[in-house]
């Protein structure tokens, strides 16, 4: 017995030294680096090209929806006004050039007709009572003055007669080319502007155009809606990526196209992912001083990755560690 203890007392303590001694070198070796990231994931805002008062919203937080469906609807009486306005106006131009294309009417050319046969009958009674007078003159029965105004009046009813007979033609004629043209046109534009009114009071039914998950619904019903804002977000959970803020002294660990893996506690895997895309972030709090005496500053940059299985159940803002 006598000779056993001693062997135990050296046995228990050279256990004691070897602990010791690893533990040591234990806390002397370099301690792994641990990265930690998220989750992120393409976002899509569903939004109106007009303003408008909210009048439904089709879906709520936590919905699926697909490409096409609709999201929610507008109340705009301002649009429909301008629709209204825009149809007047272009039966209006419509109306215009079918005249101008037709013409004038077969009752207007007949009495435009009758008007130059008219001046045509005056100009000749006209014509006869000046030679009367003139006779008269020669006789020396009237005087110069009358013969005058005789001629004058027999002129003036010539010159009438010329303008009813060329308003005449002018409406046989019907309407110049240029004129024609310019009444199409007319007709185009006003329809360019119902076609506009139309496409606008189109936008007041908003269909999604984007396959994902509802994740915000910013406005209810009965709400203002200015033009453009956000009025439903929808994150598309297929299209999902790692991001990391890497220093640049590791970056030799995330060159592009290469794979690592990461820890993901809300899914209690590891899984792997592909590098994607890396790129320097902003001067702000991106520098971190390194010893003093080495006289440079290291830059953060941020990694993105794709994981390599795009089956599993990635959701924005899980977080996952790196361990290097």
């Amino acid at each position: 017995m006598k000779s056993i203890k001693p062997l135990i007392f050296s046995f228990v303590a050279l256990s004691i030294i070897a602990w010791v001694a690893f533990s040591f070198y234990q806390a002397y070796q370099p301690q792994p680096i641990k990265l930690q990231g998220q989750i992120d994931a393409q976002q899509y805002s569903i939004s109106s090209k007009v303003p408008g008062r909210i009048d439904q919203v089709l879906v709520r937080k936590g919905d699926n929806v697909e490409k096409g469906q609709l999201i929610f609807t507008l109340h705009s009486p301002e649009i429909e006004a301008k629709l209204e306005q825009a149809k007047a106006g272009q039966k209006a131009a419509g109306a215009l050039a079918l005249e101008a294309e037709k013409g004038a009417r077969t009752q207007q050319i007949q009495a435009a007709k009758d008007q130059w046969q008219k001046a045509k009958a005056a100009a000749k009674l006209m014509e006869k009572t000046f030679q009367r007078v003139n006779n008269l003159y020669n006789d020396g029965v009237v005087a110069e003055q009358k013969r005058d105004e005789a001629k004058t009046q027999w002129q003036a009813a010539k010159y009438t007669e010329s303008a009813a007979f060329q308003m005449y033609q002018l409406t046989e004629e019907g309407v110049r080319d240029e004129t024609k043209l310019a009444a199409s046109q007319k007709a185009l534009m006003a329809a360019g502007a119902v076609a506009e009114v139309e496409a606008y009071a189109a936008d007041t039914s908003i269909e999604s155009w984007f396959n994902g998950e509802v994740s915000q619904v910013l406005l209810s019903s009965g709400e203002l809606a200015p033009q453009g804002f956000p009025v439903v977000t929808v994150i598309d959970t297929k299209d999902a990526w790692a991001v990391l803020n890497v220093r640049e002294d590791l970056l030799k660990h995330f060159e592009k196209d290469s794979q690592f893996t990461a820890y993901l506690p809300a899914l209690d895997k590891t899984l792997e992912f592909k590098v994607s895309h890396i790129s320097v972030m902003g001067d702000f709090a991106t520098w971190r001083s390194t010893d003093s005496a080495q006289g440079f500053d290291l830059r953060t940059f941020e990694i993105e990755a794709r994981p390599v299985d795009t089956t599993q159940p990635l959701r924005m803002g899980m977080s996952l560690v790196v361990e290097l």
